[in-house]
């Protein structure tokens, strides 16, 4: 029986433009997490309190409820992730990147043109939350599988490129969205964002593809797996949820994800509330937060090729540990110290989205990454709900609005997540006998 023959590229310039697409998306799909810089100003919108009762952090009407659209987008993203994976594996990324820039930019725009009507928050739900996640979702796993598909010599860095964006763009539309709603109302810089993402998504995602069947980059060879390390190269999803490592990977993933999102999703009234920071220095600080994010995914992607991805993992909680306590300073903090330690939080934290992707293909192979990822993905969407909702209900159950609680909860999770790493080993071939 004859043997695929292998298919070489003489230039690297033609897998280099996919890493340069799967940023300008990422960049557009990332301001999911600039969604704190626009809480205080859908409360006031949804009649929860005029702006100066908002600015007293013990004036707590209209949190949980404005938190939710947060909490369903990350939700709908995790859903969106899993369609679009399955329908990735079996069409190639352009069409489901495309229809997911659609989503995104839909989302926004209706909650433009419908006013999102005051007193009727089911809308923002629908628009932000379930479109918005979705189109998120759909887009998201497109560059990222391609680019894994295209460098497989490089797995770790390519990842973390792939979605430095994805961390950068709470950076770059941060500081925007702040600047809009100087300038204009809260549903309006919605649109706008929303209409720039549905170029720019739509218009990446056209130039995505896979590489030819047997692709390997020139000059590299596919190393041969340890003695009775790998009982074989591709899985399918249902084999791969039969392994334990699948477990062990999704609960590190889940507590990693958890820390990270519960910041996000407060750090720009968490800033004025936690530091005494003004809107606009609150409004930088997520900024910031967001450029850490972005590096994290390239550093420690990097890093993770070089000293493996157990390591890598275990100290990322322990950076997770040492920013919880820097948080967890008296509130007379200052810029400086809050922005270290909400920074530290997104430095690891984006990393989580760049050594995941490329354990699931170490363990299970690139053929259904798409799908095998997304399966993964769904400890991203649990802890959508749990690390944000967390901190809404301690905050809103304290009778000075302080979530001081929730970072303790979460600093005990982060030494359990190191547990669950050390305990993640590559399939060995006698555990997987069973999947055929």
């Amino acid at each position: 029986m004859s043997s695929t023959p292998v298919k070489t590229v003489d230039r690297v310039p033609s897998r280099a433009i996919f890493p340069v697409v799967a940023v300008v998306m990422n960049l557009c799909l990332g301001t999911l997490y600039a969604f704190s810089v626009f809480r205080n100003k859908l409360r006031v919108h949804y009649l929860y309190g005029t702006a100066e009762q908002i600015k007293d952090k013990t004036f707590k009407a209209g949190i949980n409820e404005v938190g939710w659209a947060f909490t369903i987008a990350i939700v709908f993203f995790a859903v969106g992730l899993i369609i679009a994976g399955r329908w990735q594996d079996k069409v190639g990324p352009k069409k489901p990147a495309m229809v997911g820039g659609l989503l995104l930019g839909a989302g926004l725009l209706l909650a433009w043109i419908t006013g999102l009507p005051e007193g009727q928050i089911a809308w923002l739900y629908i628009f932000y939350g379930v479109l918005g996640g979705l189109g998120i979702g759909f887009a998201y796993v497109t560059p990222l599988a391609t680019c894994l598909k295209w460098f497989p010599d490089k797995r770790g860095a390519i990842t973390g490129l792939a979605v430095f964006g994805f961390g950068g763009g709470s950076t770059l539309f941060s500081p925007v969205g702040q600047w809009l709603l100087g300038k204009v109302d809260v549903t309006t810089t919605l649109g706008i964002l929303g209409l720039i993402f549905l170029v720019l998504v739509v218009g990446s995602g056209t130039i995505l593809r896979n590489p030819p069947a047997g692709y390997v980059p020139k000059g590299w060879t596919p190393p041969a797996p340890a003695a009775g390390a790998v009982a074989k190269a591709e899985y399918k999803t249902a084999e791969m949820m039969r392994a334990p490592q699948f477990y062990f990977l999704w609960l590190a993933f889940l507590v990693g994800a958890a820390v990270g999102l519960m910041v996000i999703s407060q750090a720009s009234p968490m800033g004025t509330d936690k530091a005494g920071l003004s809107a606009s220095d609150a409004a930088w600080a997520v900024g910031i937060l967001g450029i850490f994010n972005a590096i994290g995914r390239i550093f420690h992607g990097w890093l993770s090729d070089r000293i493996g991805r157990k390591a890598t993992v275990a100290i990322m909680f322990v950076e997770f540990i040492i920013a919880l306590e820097i948080i967890l300073r008296p509130e007379s903090m200052g810029f400086v110290q809050y922005v270290a330690g909400i920074s530290l939080i997104g430095l690891s934290f984006g990393a989580f989205l760049a050594i995941m992707p490329a354990f699931t293909a170490d363990f299970f192979g690139t053929k259904n990454v798409g799908l095998n990822y997304a399966a993964l993905f769904t400890a991203y969407g649990v802890a959508g709900i749990f690390g944000p909702k967390l901190a809404d209900y301690v905050k809103a159950h304290s009778d000075t609005g302080d979530i001081t609680g929730a970072f303790i909860i979460l600093a005990v999770a982060s030494v359990v997540g190191i547990v669950f790493t050390l305990l993640t080993n590559a399939p060995k071939a006698k555990a997987l006998e069973k999947t055929g």
